[in-house]
């Protein structure tokens, strides 16, 4: 089949007459030589390029169009910024504005790299056995290079059982690589099955060093820490405030944006008493703490309330954080209300009691807009301002932060 992609789907596909075409951009020429069922949709999984569209750049990852990571990587960055208003005018049926990242390369402070007996690097898109063979990854920067480089040497002579993906065999299975941009910290750790991790010291000089335990049958890429070298953990510097980061909390995942998100938020809380739900590692509450507000936290997560805690004492705050899950907390007494919910939204017994106590403000921080355009539906509140973060560059994916009143 034969023909010229007009637009893109909500996930960046190019669309040929109801098939979807990954990696294509609007106004390319395309022949369509095999499809595939993929989810009740059908997929072009092997295509050529006939016309090149002018939106199209060269891409500057050798591994994109395999890399399932990045999926727009190949359309210039002005197209994407217009690409995720267009999908938030769909999904909330007006215009956003929607900041550009101050970096679109070397921006991601976090990459899980996964190491096979195919290679070091991310899954091949659609394909959870398959991994696409990396050198580096532009998007985290250059110590990816440098990491990846001194893990080969580090499995070649200590001669380490690497992953067989689909045996579910081999005892090394990630590399998750940290940085802190601001304050240049590395860390690295290591996700095993049980076993005995050599001592990477002597092939890794980074700031911190870990081994950590995947004893769960999931494929995931944390696991109980057995021990670390070096710092215990490593540090990101937003504005004026430090946070510690470690192996198993999250943090937001572009630090050059994270800046202009928490100025953000600070910008459109009102009144004195904040209370900010799904805290995490406290990245809104300990930034507004610092700016004088009295601010209480909560979330689901002991780990994660255990780090806003020695985030307080790091920047010598008056916060409180306590572990709750977005079932329990009231709401009531607060000036304003932050949530930052995972991509599931809000739980129907925080909306009901949103409603039914009704803090002044609520400043609603989204990862997902179809929840969010879903979870404001619901609410008795209007939306007084609202902007998006292009937290996500060469991907689909946007962050809202809204003040809804």
């Amino acid at each position: 089949m034969r023909g010229v992609i007009r637009k893109l789907n909500d996930d960046g596909f190019g669309v040929l007459k109801g098939i979807l075409v990954p990696f294509s951009a609007p106004g390319d020429e395309i022949i369509v030589e095999r499809v595939e069922r993929v989810k009740k949709r059908r997929v072009a999984s092997q295509w050529k390029l006939v016309r090149s569209s002018p939106l199209r750049v060269g891409p500057r990852c050798k591994a994109f169009g395999k890399c399932g990571g990045c999926t727009l990587q190949h359309l210039n960055y002005d197209y994407q910024l217009e690409f995720k208003r267009k999908k938030l005018k769909r999904i909330l049926g007006f215009e956003v504005e929607v900041v550009p990242s101050p970096k679109i390369f070397g921006h991601r402070n976090r990459i899980d790299l996964a190491i096979t007996k195919d290679g070091i690097g991310f899954r091949e898109r659609g394909k959870w056995w398959k991994i696409v063979d990396i050198d580096e990854c532009p998007v985290f920067g250059k110590t990816s290079r440098e990491a990846i480089e001194r893990l080969k040497e580090f499995i070649e002579e200590e001669k380490i059982s690497v992953w067989n993906i689909k045996k579910d065999e081999g005892f090394l299975r990630y590399m998750v690589l940290r940085e802190g941009k601001f304050t240049e910290e590395v860390m690295v750790n290591f996700v095993t099955k049980e076993g005995n991790l050599p001592d990477p010291t002597n092939y890794f000089d980074f700031d911190s060093i870990y081994w950590s335990v995947n004893r769960s049958k999931s494929d995931v890429s944390y696991g109980d820490i057995e021990r670390f070298w070096g710092k215990e953990f490593i540090r990101e510097r937003l504005d004026d405030v430090d946070y510690l980061i470690h192996p198993n909390s999250f943090f937001q995942t572009n630090s050059y944006q994270a800046v202009n998100l928490v100025r953000k938020v600070s910008e459109l809380v009102e009144g004195e008493k904040i209370l900010d739900m799904y805290s995490g590692v406290g990245t809104f509450g300990i930034y507004l703490a610092k700016r004088g507000f009295n601010v209480k936290g909560f979330d689901s997560n002991e780990f994660a309330i255990e780090m806003a805690r020695r985030n307080v004492e790091i920047n010598n705050v008056d916060a409180e954080f306590e572990v709750a899950s977005d079932r329990e907390v009231s709401v009531k007494g607060f000036d304003t209300v932050i949530v930052d919910p995972p991509r599931a939204g809000l739980h129907p017994r925080l909306v009901k009691r949103l409603n039914r106590e009704k803090p002044g403000v609520i400043v609603y921080v989204s990862c997902n807009p179809e929840t969010f355009a879903r979870d404001v539906k619901m609410l008795d509140y209007r939306i007084d301002e609202i902007v998006a973060l292009d937290m996500f560059p060469h991907t689909p994916h946007v962050e809202l932060v809204a003040k809804l009143v």
